[in-house]
């Protein structure tokens, strides 16, 4: 779809698929403050409308209140008599059972009074509240019930907004045949394989969501949110109508020829694992596997939701200049490429980490940093190596939306404590990269003179001190304001607030003439053009990333049910042979599986086995989430080493295998082995050095 001006000067394009991304996604952060705001908002109606003296509350006029039908002043000699009577002359049978037990009078009396009291406590109530009813309660009260409603629906239909957002997302990146894949398609051999590929996977998708529906309406029991199965069952077969005419009618710009061998390299993952699963299950006859896994994502809404959130925070980071700026702090000092780079990895761990550890950071950020490490007189191959391990090391670190998750699926271990230790982790894997760089290095260590450099850089810092302060003010305005502090919790709310404030900044400080960079193209100038730009950018990595997510945990069902799992012993009567048999297995999971669904399937299936064997909880997440950050960067997927091709570009890309074409295997190969080399180190100390201090 073209990007041509349609209507108030906004393409088709930006009509139907950004701006629809952008009110759910700013929907998505109401929903998400909601909570906070409307906590403040009772609060406030507290101190405006709490009454101490008569210990009226406002949660008391947050509606009429019902007048007693009560009598606060009876005849009590009266009342007495009648209840006599009845108890003399029952009307009912249940009451002549009782009939011959003695009546106590003053029992009576004293209960017929004990009620005049309650009631007339219930009419002071009544009054005293109705008096506290004034125009402005009312005023109040409207406008606080109002936001509840609007916070309790969206809460309510998380799942239903965040399938919206699927849908809109992925048409367009199918439109555009933006899926990840471990290569582009660029001839038309590789558009072909690709559209068949996709023609399947989609087919498949859409049979099994329609079983699914029919197994939901067959067992009789009401389904909480129908449309959810018009929306998968309508996505699907849009994916399926928009793939076939890929496959008819392949891109104008596709280049003749290709090889079939290389265009199964660019089929999309999400395509591959849908293949899968879904053949896989289709032969088990279990029809409704694919969509049934799928809805695992929907159960945990509130988790993609987040994700979204930060990528659209990556993405609004992409439009400022931060990066380039903090860079120019370090950049007097004249390090050598390999001590730059392990200053770039340790300052990227912290927004690694704040956004997700999803790789969004190395999508933000990884063009500048590949960039800045290539000046420094690096290898090509050892920039992209440690660009590629700048979206991974941070996920260990507070407050990596992955050990959320973790915590809220195992409540043997907490975020503190996995925190905590992951802290250790990193100093570890960062630090192991730092030896490896420099026993690898082929310059010697270099260093400008401090009474140069540290000038240079304070002239430096005084250009990122307002992104600073932009960011101390909108944190500070969460905890004094409403009450709530920035945390792993609250990030991917307060985040996108954080960064539209320092977008605003950027763009008013900037001057007026457009600014082209090879990375990325031109930047677009103007507050609202940024954001309308950064949400077109995340449209499509909310399209890629998030299915791909989601069928990850068709590739954890498949696991599951092909009793590979079955097969580990509960107990290995050994816990170093257990903590060895466990390593491998997590790594393999690691290698094929999206980080989200590959901790919903340890969870379920192999952290059982290893509290069984002893391994202590802690100890054992540790591993995990080592084993993931090699899985990020290993094939077959390297979901990290992908999304760098994707940020540097193919013909970047192909100037560093030329750089390197006489060179040795490991120069030939640096990007894969560098980090693989680090991270399995890391792993093996992570895994047993603990060992030597609890294992009896």
């Amino acid at each position: 779809m073209n990007n041509k001006p349609f209507f108030l000067n906004r393409s088709l394009h930006e009509w139907l698929f950004s701006l629809p991304i952008f009110c759910l996604l700013l929907l998505t952060l109401i929903i998400g403050t909601g909570e906070m705001i409307h906590g403040q908002l009772l609060r406030g109606g507290e101190k405006l409308f709490g009454d101490p003296n008569t210990g009226v509350q406002y949660f008391m006029l947050r509606a009429d209140p019902t007048k007693p039908d009560c009598n606060p002043d009876p005849d009590v000699d009266a009342e007495v008599q009648k209840q006599l009577a009845e108890r003399a002359n029952p009307e009912n049978a249940i009451d002549s059972l009782f009939a011959d037990e003695p009546v106590d009078p003053d029992a009576i009396r004293q209960s017929v009074v004990t009620a005049s009291h309650l009631c007339q406590d219930k009419m002071k109530g009544y009054v005293a509240i109705s008096k506290q009813i004034t125009p402005a309660v009312k005023a109040y009260r409207t406008f606080e019930t109002a936001f509840f409603t609007i916070f309790r629906f969206g809460t309510e239909n998380r799942s239903v907004i965040l399938i919206l957002m699927v849908v809109i997302a992925a048409t367009l990146t199918t439109m555009g045949a933006h899926h990840i894949s471990l290569r582009p398609p660029t001839t038309k051999v590789d558009f072909k394989v690709y559209s068949v590929a996709m023609v399947v996977a989609n087919l498949l998708l859409l049979a099994s969501t329609i079983a699914y529906w029919k197994l939901q309406v067959d067992s009789g029991i009401p389904i909480d949110h129908p449309i959810v199965n018009y929306l998968w069952t309508g996505f699907f077969a849009i994916l399926t109508l928009i793939s076939f005419k890929q496959l008819i009618k392949p891109p104008a710009n596709a280049v003749e020829g290709g090889s079939f061998g290389m265009a199964l390299l660019s089929i999309p993952l999400y395509a591959f694992m849908a293949l899968n699963a879904g053949l896989t299950f289709l032969s088990q006859k279990h029809y409704s596997g694919l969509a049934i896994y799928l809805g695992q994502m929907v159960e945990l809404s509130g988790v993609f939701l987040n994700l979204s959130l930060y990528l659209w925070a990556g993405m609004l980071l992409k439009q400022t200049r931060v990066v380039d700026l903090f860079l120019n702090i370090v950049r007097p000092w004249g390090f050598s490429p390999e001590v730059l780079t392990y200053i770039i990895l340790v300052a990227a761990a912290v927004p690694t980490a704040y956004t997700g550890a999803s790789g969004i950071f190395v999508i933000a950020a990884g063009a500048v940093i590949y960039r800045e490490i290539l000046n420094s007189g690096a290898r090509r191959q050892y920039a992209l190596a440690a660009t590629a391990m700048s979206g991974s090391l941070g996920v260990v670190l507070s407050p990596c939306l992955l050990v959320v998750v973790i915590a809220a699926l195992n409540k043997q271990v907490t975020t503190s404590q996995l925190y905590g230790w992951g802290a250790y982790v990193f100093l570890l894997s960062s630090t192991l990269f730092l030896v490896a760089s420099l026993i690898l290095a082929k310059e010697k260590f270099k260093l400008t003179r401090p009474s140069i450099a540290l000038p240079q850089s304070a002239r430096a810092f005084v250009p990122v001190s307002p992104y600073i302060v932009i960011t101390i003010l909108v944190v500070g305005t969460y905890a004094y304001i409403l009450n709530t502090k920035l945390d792993e919790f609250t990030a991917p709310m307060i985040l996108p607030f954080i960064m539209l404030a320092v977008v605003w900044f950027d763009k008013v400080r900037r001057e007026p003439v457009a600014v082209v960079s090879p990375e990325n193209g031109e930047r677009r100038h103007g507050f609202e053009a940024a954001v309308r730009e950064a949400t077109n950018d995340t449209i499509g990595h909310i399209g890629a990333l998030i299915m791909l997510m989601a069928l990850s945990v068709s590739i954890g069902g498949v696991i599951e049910r092909s009793g590979v799992m079955d097969a580990v012993p509960a107990s290995f009567g050994n816990i170093w042979l257990a903590v060895s048999l466990l390593l491998g297995l997590l790594v393999f999971i690691g290698m094929v599986m999206d980080p989200f669904g590959a901790v919903i399937l340890v969870s379920a299936t192999i952290a059982p086995i290893a509290y069984n064997n002893g391994i202590q909880p802690v100890h054992f997440w540790m591993i995990v989430l080592t084993a993931f950050e090699l899985g990020y960067l290993s094939p077959p997927v390297a979901l990290n080493q992908l999304l760098t091709r994707q940020v540097v570009g193919e013909p970047e890309m192909d100037a560093a295998d030329a750089e390197v074409s006489h060179l040795s295997f490991y120069y030939k190969y640096e990007r894969w082995i560098l980090p693989c080399i680090v991270m399995a180190t890391a792993l093996l100390l992570v895994a047993f050095v603990p060992l030597f201090f609890y294992a009896k």
